[in-house]
């Protein structure tokens, strides 16, 4: 089935944003003593919501971060991505390649964030206005309510929407809208081991590049 509206996380689809984001809170969060190994924190942050985060982290330790962390986190990974950010290898040309097919980005983000990583990486253009982030509904990811929501401004019925992942938390809340989910491992943060992972969170495919991406969102791979 070719369709109707392609949904793509931002931070590991899109951009190749997760290895310098948890670098550098994993370097923040040891400054203020509160340390946490980078594998463990990116297994326990990617894919997931500001708030969800923190409260992980406020757990983790058993005390509160400080009450501005999430905005001195964002203002720090901002100033790396400046110079540091780059597209997922070949995400421009699935983009152009799209055609008529509707096309959003649903984000674990903060809408700045997302903004910024598109600007900078020259993909903002392909969205336009239909950017969504999981500040605008009540449960992040792995929670269905992110893309129930895309799809819901986009006017798509969610059995017709495709949703391009590379979370554990993405894809259940891929699967629990009732959408189509494709793992997406090209980014640096993919290790060996990551397709199974999102295979048994419940992909239907799984893309090691953007070449077989292009071939599953058009039926021909």
């Amino acid at each position: 089935m070719i369709p109707s509206l392609v949904i793509f996380d931002c931070d590991g689809v899109l951009v190749d944003s997760e290895t310098i984001s948890c670098r550098v809170e994993m370097d923040m969060l040891g400054a203020i003593g509160h340390p946490i190994a980078y594998d463990e924190f990116c297994r326990r942050a990617i894919g997931r919501s500001r708030k969800d985060t923190n409260a992980m982290l406020d757990s983790l330790w058993d005390r509160k971060l400080p009450g501005d962390w999430g905005e001195r986190v964002r203002a720090a990974t901002i100033a790396i991505f400046e110079t540091e950010l780059r597209p997922v290898s070949g995400i421009g040309e699935i983009l152009a390649g799209l055609g008529p097919i509707k096309r959003c980005v649903a984000s674990s983000s903060h809408p700045s964030r997302i903004a910024r990583s598109l600007a900078l990486t020259g993909l903002a253009d392909y969205f336009g206005p239909y950017v969504f982030s999981a500040s605008e509904v009540k449960n992040g990811k792995p929670a269905p309510d992110l893309f129930l929501y895309a799809a819901e401004r986009m006017g798509v019925e969610p059995q017709r929407c495709l949703v391009i992942e590379d979370s554990l938390p993405g894809i259940i809340a891929a699967r629990a809208a009732g959408m189509t989910a494709i793992g997406l491992t090209a980014a640096g943060h993919c290790k060996p081991g990551h397709d199974d992972v999102l295979r048994t969170a419940g992909a239907d495919a799984i893309a090691a590049d953007t070449a077989a991406l292009a071939a599953l969102i058009h039926g021909t791979g």
